[in-house]
């Protein structure tokens, strides 16, 4: 488990960017309340402040905007964390080079592609296909390491 290891490399960069885009969406749905002004979860939200300078009754009120990224985090917490895990137990099988770049690059390729159709709202089909993708990629890590290790 060196840079020197390309296998290793690999997962560390793909980790990496999942880890940014995973933080990142938390950010993008404050910027989006901050945008509407509305969109807040808990009634101290509402409170003035300096995130709040004018409040408003209404903004405890869902708002389809903000919901949306909310929605697009709790979906990289089922897909970006798994993945995680299992590219790391994947990494330490020792799999080929290739595999593992088409795998983890796979993974972050197929995560920005169901951001993206997420974000533009995109049919359920367009992000459904991006989600399957990556999701049979993290099983498949998941296999492959298992076959390795108990047998």
């Amino acid at each position: 488990m060196t840079f020197e290891n390309p296998v290793f490399t690999t997962y560390v960069i793909a980790a990496t960017l999942m880890i940014i885009k995973f933080m990142g969406q938390g950010w993008i749905t404050v910027a989006r309340m901050m945008k509407v002004g509305g969109g807040f979860l808990n009634p101290e939200d509402a409170a003035a402040g300096l995130a709040n300078p004018k409040p408003r009754p209404g903004q405890l009120d869902a708002d389809d905007y903000v919901e949306r990224s909310r929605r697009m985090h709790r979906n990289d917490v089922e897909n970006i964390l798994p993945f995680l895990f299992a590219g790391l137990l994947f990494v330490l099988t020792g799999p080929p080079l290739w595999v593992a770049q088409v795998l983890l690059f796979g993974f972050v390729a197929t995560r920005l592609a169901h951001f993206w159709a997420y974000s533009t709202a995109k049919s359920h089909e367009v992000r459904a296909t991006f989600f399957t993708i990556g999701s049979l990629i993290v099983i498949g890590m998941a296999v492959y390491t298992f076959i390795t290790a108990a047998f």
